[in-house]
């Protein structure tokens, strides 16, 4: 399934049976007879409307006057978000479900996409701390699932930077499982990769490409490095890192 979502840009008419908008399409195709989600409440889009004509799609980038039924366009305001779900609609309970266990979908979610998705909503502060926290695990989810663990720390990074710790023992908010597992990705000491610093230019390829993948991966222990004892040896490693990025390439 692929995830078009349209960016409201202005509500000209509405009503209890639908309305009319101009939207700006901001990611993958919107067709016209697909339903679209803002939180739990749905509408769909009955019909599209380019430079005076009927068109049956636009793709991103393009902005459009659509149609759509139902009261919640009453609702909708300027840079509202509408994500495209399949007819039955995929609720955030339905995708954390799916993603927990398995259960088969009427449409399966394209794993990319469902994790750029899942990142945009993640840092959406329109929406409360709760609902961006549970897309932000989708979005590990789904990465999870690409096979891309080495992405995670990112994801992550950002959660314990914006909302902390959890309290109740989250591990996705955890600081020293956090720095744990970003040192794990590395594959040199700090001395190591100091040693190859100066002359990184005359290294081979995949050697230049690990330093630059221990440089990005440095910062997203950060927000944890306050959570940890001067003492701890976690401390001390993510210390070392920060005293060697300066250098790498």
């Amino acid at each position: 399934m692929s995830f078009a979502e349209l960016q409201v840009c202005a509500v000209e008419a509405a009503d209890v049976t639908g309305g009319v908008c101009v939207v700006r399409c901001i990611g993958g195709v919107a067709r016209a007879g697909q339903v679209y989600a803002t939180g739990e409440l749905r509408t769909r889009l009955r019909g599209i409307e380019r430079y005076g004509r009927t068109v049956g799609s636009f793709d991103a980038g393009h902005v459009a006057k659509v149609h759509l039924t139902g009261p919640v366009v009453a609702l909708l305001a300027r840079g509202q978000v509408l994500t495209c779900v399949p007819p039955t609609g995929h609720a955030l309970v339905e995708l954390e479900a799916w993603l927990a266990t398995g259960p088969p979908l009427l449409e399966e979610p394209d794993s990319e996409q469902l994790r750029s998705l899942a990142t945009f909503r993640m840092q959406d502060e329109g929406l409360p701390d709760g609902v961006r926290l549970r897309w932000g695990r989708i979005a590990l989810a789904a990465l999870d699932r690409l096979g891309r663990p080495e992405e995670q720390p990112y994801v992550r990074h950002y959660l314990l930077q914006r909302f902390g710790p959890g309290g109740d023992g989250d591990p996705d908010r955890d600081p020293a499982a956090l720095c744990r597992d970003v040192l794990a990705l590395f594959e040199l000491t700090p001395a190591q990769a100091a040693a190859q610093a100066p002359g990184w230019r005359d290294l081979p390829r995949p050697a230049i490409l690990r330093l630059r993948r221990i440089k990005n991966l440095i910062p997203c222990m950060a927000p944890a490095r306050p959570y940890l004892a001067a003492t701890d040896p976690l401390a001390v490693a993510v210390d070392a890192w920060a005293a060697v990025r300066p250098g790498l390439p």
